[in-house]
């Protein structure tokens, strides 16, 4: 794959820091050099200490990636929402991990992307997942087609310019949920258990937006926005608030209104293009479990 840049700058640079100026890290650098890529200017091969000049053009043939061969492919379809050259992004259905675990090697998001790139001969075969969710959220998950594309993408995702929305569906105490719109509460480990986290002073810092929706006196639909990225974090922040989702019996939701898990649905993603800069806006809809409690009770 080849990416291009005009150097602009009227005083020439050491084309080694031009090239980390243009997002490609050491690590991609050094799999350039030495896994059969090219660093050229106006056509010419040149090495990292070549002085470059305004007007010459880098360019960089990154090489393919090759199949991780114990990541197992999955012939089950995916839902595809949007993809280029660069991007996948692909509604997530409930039931389906993100990624594959020793005692459950296939049947993950990861499995069956896999499987579309081989069904469609794709030259790069490994998996980049930007965006993970847990195996019983549903939505909106984002990959990426090549180790460049996911390095631009941590770095959205590192300055917090990668927006997220969810809805979710709570019940519980929701009168005194509507009297704010943020939780702000740190996370850490539940000891009691391998999984579960809970609140806890000596968590990690972590902030929750969110917007009540629609409302009856005991349950609520919620739009909810993350600014940090805590594992379980909605659903511990929303029993926190004695409000668990809905079908979350690992924190206490009601499993008598017809969900079997948790109800939480990645709903918008919006974030620029790391390559065409593009401002994109993507929405998917809650699915129909989410949907028949919403049309039966609001």
């Amino acid at each position: 794959m080849e990416f291009s840049w005009k150097y602009e700058k009227e005083s020439s640079q050491l084309l080694r820091g031009f090239i980390r100026d243009c997002g490609i890290s050491k690590q991609l650098l050094a799999k350039i050099k030495f896994q059969g890529g090219k660093i050229e200017v106006d056509g010419i091969e040149r090495t990292v200490r070549y002085l470059i000049h305004q007007g010459e053009v880098l360019k960089i043939t990154i090489p393919d990636e090759l199949e991780h061969e114990t990541m197992l492919a999955d012939d089950t379809p995916i839902e595809i929402v949007f993809e280029d050259e660069h991007l996948l992004l692909v509604n997530k259905p409930a039931g389906v991990a993100s990624i594959p675990a020793q005692y459950h090697p296939n049947g993950t998001m990861a499995n069956r992307v896999k499987g579309y790139y081989k069904r469609q001969g794709y030259k790069n075969q490994v998996i980049h997942i930007v965006t993970r969710l847990d195996r019983d959220t549903t939505g909106l998950m984002l990959f990426a087609k090549h180790g460049f594309a996911h390095a631009q993408l941590d770095v959205l995702l590192r300055a917090k310019k990668v927006e997220k929305m969810y809805k979710a569906l709570v019940s519980g105490d929701i009168e005194t949920l509507k009297q704010t719109k943020d939780i702000i509460a740190p996370i850490g480990r539940d000891y009691s258990s391998l999984i579960k986290r809970t609140v806890s002073q000596e968590g990690k810092f972590a902030h929750t937006e969110y917007l009540v929706e629609k409302a009856t006196e005991k349950l609520a639909l919620v739009d909810i926005r993350l600014h940090t990225g805590r594992t379980h974090q909605i659903r511990v922040h929303f029993e926190y608030m004695n409000t668990p989702l809905l079908g979350d019996d690992l924190y206490g939701g009601k499993m008598d209104l017809g969900m079997n898990r948790q109800a939480l649905h990645c709903a918008k993603l919006s974030f620029e293009h790391p390559f065409t800069k593009e401002k994109l806006n993507f929405s998917q809809p809650i699915p129909p479990d989410m949907k028949a409690i919403v049309i039966k009770y609001f």
